[in-house]
């Protein structure tokens, strides 16, 4: 088993009324560790009204949401948060969280609260997928505002212990206290996952219960998918900017995406009552669970292979034709997602996880990574940069992405280089000065 550890959250606060201060002074106390370790600062934002929040997820519109919503919001169905844990007294989650479990042994016995130091995390990816707002016009709304929550808390970083297991017995819980769909914005960082999971897996499958998750960021060192993105049968999310392109910094690349949906400038809601600008697969992937939960109220005799493929087959074409590395199907659309003519498929298009174990799982325990499919068009040359490697935690925000407040990485090197060039000059006229004494 690898260790987890849990990337601190990199994101501008956003100061709102009714929000305690309290927040403002932990963003101004984090300030210092945060710039330390990222080279990027936290700051909190100019004032902002409700209604400013609810004018930020341009997602809403943009991604067919609203249009969606003319039929159904996702009444009738729970989306279960695999993550830090999530904070049910925010009044954007207000009435939206009816159950949970705390898998890590740090947090509440029902995952609230969130558990951790950095426990931002698993409320703001639940308020984009199933978030209520704090009024009619006001508030953080997720993609499915009447689907409800399960809050289940897993461990990252000094809290990770044995924690593939926790992740296999989360997915059965989850399955058995009426989950749906299942949410999960973290990475294991390799390609491989524990034969645990196969298990839970295929059980949430059979169950007709959709897992979702984040493909990963380029900015937190993931420059290719990992498990549970790297799973058959797995809905995996890629992010794109507002424009729709591919985020160079909150994404990333592998065969196994399905569709891409925004994780630049995203607004999320933060414990304790406030909200937050971040980027990231990590939101990426519950607006996506979000329209998953859309797509099963609007047709509640579906499989699980025939909600995919409405979520893929609807999906509009991005980058090079066809299916590809970075985009996957394209780019997702809730409202023909949720009333557009499908045809009825009886193979998940993301792949079958029991026809994987069947044919990969070796003898030993061990597996191998999916093989490439043949309708997938060869990666785009994207440039990789050189970062660290991380293991699991959470897909959280690139620290050059800080909604403005961040360096680009061509920017940081430039500047890098032309302090190498001030340096080197400096030591030649030295040395110069030296030889002429």
């Amino acid at each position: 088993m690898r260790s987890r550890h849990q990337h601190r959250p990199r994101f501008r606060r956003l100061s709102v009324a009714g929000a305690p201060a309290r927040h403002l002074r932990r963003a101004a106390s984090a300030l210092v560790v945060l710039a330390l370790g990222l080279g990027a600062a936290l700051v909190p934002a100019v004032a902002a009204q409700a209604d400013d929040i609810r004018s930020r997820e341009y997602w809403l519109n943009d991604y067919g949401i609203t249009q969606a919503w003319n039929t159904t919001k996702g009444k009738g169905q729970t989306i279960a948060v695999i993550d830090s844990g999530v904070d049910p007294t925010h009044p954007d989650l207000a009435g939206a969280v009816v159950g949970g479990k705390d898998f890590s042994g740090f947090g509440g016995p029902t995952g609230q609260p969130p558990a951790g130091d950095d426990n931002e995390h698993g409320t703001m990816v639940a308020s984009l997928a199933a978030g209520r707002g704090d009024g009619p016009d006001s508030g953080i709304i997720g993609a499915a505002p009447e689907a409800s929550i399960l809050a289940i808390s897993i461990g990252f970083g000094s809290q990770a212990r044995n924690s593939d297991q926790q992740i296999a017995d989360a997915v059965t819980w989850a399955v058995d206290n009426g989950a749906t769909v299942i949410n999960m914005s973290f990475s294991r960082n390799t390609p491989d996952w524990p034969e645990s999971w196969d298990k839970a897996f295929l059980y949430a499958m059979e169950h007709d219960v959709v897992i979702v998750a984040a493909a990963g960021n380029r900015g937190s060192g993931i420059t290719s998918v990992g498990a549970p993105a790297t799973m058959p049968g797995v809905l995996v999310v890629g992010g794109v900017d507002r424009s729709g392109k591919s985020s160079f910094d909150a994404s990333t690349q592998g065969i196994t995406i399905g569709v891409s949906a925004p994780s630049e400038e995203l607004v999320g809601a933060t414990p304790g009552g406030g909200r937050a600008i971040w980027s990231g697969t990590s939101g990426a992937s519950p607006i996506v669970a979000g329209i998953v939960a859309l797509v099963k109220a609007a047709h509640p005799d579906l499989d699980v292979a025939n909600v995919i493929e409405r979520v893929v087959k609807t999906a509009h074409d991005a980058g090079t034709p066809g299916i590809d590395f970075l985009y996957g199907y394209g780019l997702v659309d809730a409202s023909v997602a949720v009333s557009g003519k499908v045809a009825a498929v009886t193979k998940n298009p993301m792949g079958d996880l029991a026809d994987w174990v069947r044919v990969y799982r070796r003898a030993d325990g061990g597996a191998v990574a999916p093989a490439a499919r043949a309708d997938r068009n060869p990666p785009a040359a994207v440039p990789v940069p050189t970062v660290p490697w991380n293991p699991v935690g959470t897909l959280l925000p690139d620290p050059r992405k800080l909604s403005g407040w961040g360096l680009p990485a061509a920017v940081l090197a430039g500047l890098v280089a032309v302090w190498v060039t001030l340096i080197a000059g400096g030591v030649r006229a030295v040395r110069s000065s030296r030889r002429t004494r």
